[in-house]
């Protein structure tokens, strides 16, 4: 019960009012229920106020810390990065422009493979041991991102394979193959809504949805949105409880990720990650989600980071990214 009411109480709080400001409040609120219970100002009563007021302050200054490590390293990246962190252990939450939009380039299909799932599970059982078939015109300007399905042409895929390419290579094609089982990009923005996200989008597919500029809506989520999401479907009971773990087990099998997130971590850290990028020719758009276990940790960490260039025509930085996972890790007392 314990461990659900963290859960709960950090995806309420993911905004960046709760992240960046409520703290001070939340000691106020505690302060309050304290002396009412009482009746007076006793020596129990100021140890669970001085408890709070510290735990406040160590946030309130993980908070500033975390914001002017970033801002540092936009400078040095020269760009725009937006990162969000949630310790599920303690219900901590952190986080950098985490109401801003970005892209989601090729992270949708986490949340693609998960809409899929929940089909499969509440509609159409059997639906993961499908078999599905297409002509090598159906993949006309995919196949250069489709490193798995353009190997199964022949023969076809099961949507559990598509999930476990689309996931674990970031395969274009699986990924369309994906949303068109859900309605296409609008059955996965009703999935959003149906779990509680009303900020995240989708409205086109591969290889469209990658084009983004500054100030775009389409295709877009934000560091906060995305981070409550992604841990609604990892640890949440959106998914049958086998379906979240094998979702999770694809993440964690991830092969495009290596320097991102998980390169801003140690190297006996548990990851799970999907990633997603625009490219130079989209202001070098990337991101990347991961649920992370420290050692010894049952609890894990969910870490959102999503960065663009200020230039057009500019490479994306991993290291960026992975800058910020040590960022955030640091700002939620685990580093």
């Amino acid at each position: 019960m314990r461990r659900a009411l963290r859960l709960r109480s950090a995806l309420t709080a993911l905004t960046a009012s709760a992240l960046l400001g409520g703290l001070a409040c939340a000691a106020g609120t505690a302060t309050g229920a304290a002396s009412g219970a009482t009746g007076d100002t006793s020596a129990a009563g100021e140890t669970i106020t001085s408890g709070v007021a510290s735990r406040a302050q160590d946030d309130a200054s993980s908070a500033s810390g975390l914001t002017k490590t970033l801002q540092a390293l936009e400078k040095s990246y020269d760009g725009r990065i937006g990162a969000v962190g949630i310790d599920l252990g303690t219900g901590r939450t952190v986080g950098y422009r985490a109401d801003e939009r970005f892209p989601f380039n090729s992270s949708f299909k986490v949340f693609a493979c998960a809409a899929v799932l929940d089909r499969a599970r509440t509609g159409e059982p059997g639906l993961m041991d499908r078999l599905v078939r297409w002509k090598p015109a159906d993949m006309a300007g995919l196949t250069a991102n489709s490193p798995e399905t353009t190997e199964y042409t022949d023969t076809g895929m099961t949507f559990a394979q598509l999930c476990r390419a689309g996931i674990t290579k970031s395969d274009g094609f699986a990924g369309n193959m994906l949303l068109e089982q859900i309605g296409g990009p609008r059955g996965l923005t009703a999935f959003f809504r149906a779990v509680g996200d009303r900020t995240s989008r989708l409205d086109r597919p591969e290889p469209w949805l990658t084009e983004w500029e500054p100030g775009e809506v389409r295709d877009t989520t934000t560091p906060a949105a995305a981070a409550r999401t992604f841990t609604e479907l990892t640890t949440g009971d959106t998914l049958q409880a086998g379906d979240r773990a094998r979702l999770v087990g694809w993440l964690k099998a991830g092969l495009t990720g290596a320097d991102r997130i998980k390169a801003g971590l140690p190297k006996d850290w548990t990851t799970g990650d999907k990633t997603g990028t625009g490219g130079a020719s989209n202001h070098g758009t990337a991101n990347d989600l991961a649920i992370v276990w420290p050692p010894g940790s049952d609890a894990p960490l969910v870490l959102s980071v999503f960065t663009n260039r200020s230039h057009d025509n500019t490479a994306h930085d991993d290291k960026a990214i992975a800058s910020a996972a040590t960022a955030l890790a640091t700002a939620l007392g685990r580093l």
